[in-house]
């Protein structure tokens, strides 16, 4: 890396920031480098269905990827409200963090619950680039978001859980060497269904070819998206998280941060369409004039922001409560789906605004429309999340 990119990433870096770190140089920083990855190097990513290694290596190079770690592991030492930071600018300039993003959510199941030794083993590795976690297992066919209900085992034989099953959606695995897996270690009991879960650290570059089998989904965006097939795959013992049934506990911070940090995504998602869009429309000429000066055109641009501005408070508000380690189930499922509708409702008015130039590859706008549909799903359904609040918030009678 030369001087210039030194200088300019090392903002992030907490040798170098003071007790407060300032996000605008973060940000600066990411939009920097998101300036080498141009939207010809995101197109050609996607027609290919590859993966974009060069800007997943220049953000750990940088030390974004590590942001989370404890400056002893090598890391920087923030918290979540940096990640979200450097998750929208990465989006707003046009990329895709879908590439990287599990890393730092992932990160805090190993921080918080993993032993010392795991920490010792794994983390320097990580926050070096030397290791990927980009791998997070958690979903299946038959229960989908319904985790108490996953099917995949893992029983004791000796010194390692011998591991069976199947697990769907599951991005970059074909991309990472560790991935945390989520296996049910006990029968499922109904009167406490989230015990008996359990969570394994597994490295991928030994289990691949013996007892682990992935094979690609190809999907409408280019999000490297697997399905995985375990027989009798060997963990070895030492690689259990935390204590055996207790792993359902253990992923629910590792969800609600990867909720908001996706929130983040989607408000970087939705600025780039309001650039965007008011850029085309202020150059646009029809009739003698840009079309940004009809309020039928202004008007949804100007809504889209409004409605990206009013979530990214939640977004915000979410992340704060994160670092402080307050609960933030709620708040963090409710930025998630604010965001993700303030971004969806601005990539149809991008489209909309550029008319048929919306639906030209060159213009980036119907990639970033496809990606960004993506979180009206995922990582958990607007219904689903609709269900949370009225449940947990409202103290209203569960529907299922």
């Amino acid at each position: 890396m030369d001087a210039r990119h030194t200088t300019q990433y090392a903002a992030c870096r907490g040798d170098r920031m003071t007790a407060e770190p300032s996000f605008a140089d973060i940000r600066d920083a990411v939009r920097r480098l998101c300036a080498d990855f141009p939207g010809a190097y995101w197109q050609a990513k996607d027609r290919d269905r590859a993966y974009p290694h060069e800007f997943v290596d220049a953000l750990t190079r940088a030390g974004f990827l590590s942001v989370l770690i404890p400056e002893d592991f090598g890391g920087s030492g923030l918290g979540l409200a940096a990640a979200s930071a450097i998750l929208e600018e990465i989006h707003r300039s046009g990329g895709n963090g879908g590439a990287c993003h599990a890393q730092m959510y992932v990160m805090g199941i190993l921080l918080k619950h993993g032993s010392d030794a795991q920490k010792h083993r794994y983390l320097p590795r990580i926050a070096s680039g030397e290791l990927r976690l980009q791998a997070f297992a958690v979903t299946e066919p038959a229960s989908g978001t319904d985790t108490t209900r996953i099917a995949t085992t893992a029983r004791r034989d000796g010194d390692h859980y011998v591991v069976s099953g199947q697990k769907i959606w599951i991005s970059r695995a074909e991309h990472s060497d560790l991935m945390v897996l989520l296996v049910r270690t006990s029968p499922r009991d109904d009167a406490r269904p989230g015990d008996g879960v359990s969570v394994l650290l597994v490295d991928l570059r030994d289990a691949v070819g013996k007892g682990l089998t992935i094979r690609p989904v190809r999907t409408m965006i280019n999000h490297a998206t697997t399905a995985l097939f375990f027989d009798e795959l060997r963990v070895p013992a030492a690689n259990l998280i935390g204590e055996e049934g207790r792993g359902f506990r253990y992923i629910l911070d590792g969800m609600n941060a990867e909720r908001i940090l996706i929130a983040s995504e989607c408000i970087g998602d939705g600025r780039f369409f309001v650039d965007r869009a008011s850029a085309y429309a202020s150059e646009r000429s029809v009739f003698g004039r840009a079309i940004g000066a009809n309020q039928g055109v202004q008007f949804p641009i100007a809504r889209a922001h409004v409605q990206l501005s009013a979530a990214a408070l939640m977004v915000d508000h979410a992340a704060a409560l994160f670092d402080a380690g307050e609960p933030c189930g709620t708040e963090a499922n409710m930025a998630k789906l604010l965001a993700s509708e303030a971004s969806w409702y601005a990539a149809d008015m991008c489209v909309q605004t550029h008319g048929g130039f919306g639906f030209a590859e060159e213009y980036d706008v119907e990639r970033k429309f496809r990606e960004t549909r993506l979180y009206q799903i995922a990582p958990i359904s607007t219904n689903l999340i609709l269900s949370h609040v009225a449940t947990h918030a409202l103290n209203l009678p569960k529907s299922f």
